[in-house]
C-alpha cells in the first residue's frame, strides 16, 4: 500500500510534465518558427520480491515490481512548420534543414530559424531583437531594395549603382541531432555536446533547406493533436490520484481492524 502511494505520486508529477508541455506548445501555437516539446517518459527502478509460499513453506520464483514512472527528458521535434508568404523583403523562412547562425552580446553563439529580419542600430542584418546574424552583413542606409536569393546570397539596391550589389552570403548550421540543442528563449538555440558542433553549409547544399524570402516558417504545432495530449495526460493524472486515493483507503481500513 506504501508502494501504491508513492508509484501514484510518481504517475502524477510526470503527467504534470506533460500537462506542462502540453500548455507551452499552445501558448506558442503562432509563434513564428516555433518547434514543439514532447516529453519521453521511462519506467523507474524495479525492486525483487520473493514471496513466501504459504502452503509448502518454499520460496518461490522471484518476482520484479515496479516502482513507478519518471520523465526520462523533454525534447524538440525539428518537423518543418508551414511556410506562410508575408511579401517582406525582410522575411526569409528555411524551407528544410537548418538554421542561421547569430552572434550573441556575450560573444557566443546562438541558432534560430526565425527568419524575421532587421537592420539593427549598426546597420547590420540581423534577427529580431537586434542579434547581428554571424556573416556580420552591413546593409548601407541608402539601400531602397534587399533581395537574398535561394542560395543564401544577399543583394542590394544601392543610389548610384544601376546594378544590384552583393552584400554578402548567408550559410546555414547544420547538427547532426538537432533535437540535442538547447532552448534560449526569444526563438534561439545553444549547441550542446548532444546535438554536436556546427557545421555551416550554403543553403541548398549537404542537405540544407533553400532560403525563401518574402516567407515566414510557422509554429509546426498542431492544434488538435496538442488537445488531444492535453486529455490524454489530464486523464492519467486523474487515474493516478484514484491509485493514490485507493492506497489511502485501504491503509485506513487496516488502521480500523481490531482483534475482539
Amino acid at each position: 500500500m506504501i508502494d501504491a502511494l508513492y508509484i501514484g505520486a510518481t504517475g502524477m508529477a510526470a503527467q504534470q510534465t506533460a500537462v506542462d508541455t502540453v500548455s507551452n506548445n499552445l501558448a506558442n501555437v503562432n509563434t513564428t518558427a516555433y518547434k514543439k516539446s514532447k516529453v519521453s517518459f521511462e519506467d523507474m527502478v524495479y525492486r525483487p520480491v520473493t514471496p513466501k509460499n504459504i502452503l509448502s513453506s518454499v520460496e518461490s520464483v522471484n518476482t520484479f515490481r515496479g516502482t513507478g514512472v519518471g520523465v526520462s527528458g523533454v525534447g524538440k521535434l525539428f518537423t518543418l512548420g508551414e511556410l506562410k508568404k508575408t511579401d517582406n523583403a525582410f522575411d526569409v523562412a528555411i524551407n528544410g534543414q537548418g538554421f542561421l547562425e547569430v552572434l550573441m552580446p556575450d560573444g557566443n553563439v546562438a541558432y534560430s530559424r526565425a527568419g524575421t529580419l532587421e537592420v539593427n542600430r549598426d546597420g547590420l542584418l540581423s534577427v529580431a531583437g537586434g542579434n547581428p546574424l554571424s556573416r556580420m552583413i552591413r546593409v548601407p542606409p541608402d539601400a531602397s531594395q534587399l533581395m537574398i536569393d535561394s542560395d543564401g546570397t544577399v543583394r542590394a539596391i544601392v543610389a548610384d549603382q544601376k546594378d544590384p550589389v552583393e552584400l554578402g552570403q548567408l550559410d546555414l548550421a547544420m547538427f547532426s541531432n538537432p533535437s540535442g540543442l538547447n532552448p534560449a528563449g526569444s526563438n534561439l538555440y545553444l549547441a550542446t555536446e548532444q546535438s554536436g558542433s556546427a557545421s555551416l553549409v550554403k543553403p541548398g547544399e549537404q542537405g540544407s533547406g533553400a532560403l525563401q524570402q518574402g516567407y515566414v516558417e510557422s509554429s509546426n504545432v498542431k492544434l488538435v493533436e496538442e488537445m488531444i495530449n492535453l486529455m490524454l495526460a489530464q486523464r492519467a493524472y486523474e487515474v493516478n490520484t484514484k491509485i493514490v486515493q485507493a492506497a489511502d483507503n485501504l491503509m485506513q481500513m487496516s488502521n480500523n481492524l481490531r482483534h475482539d
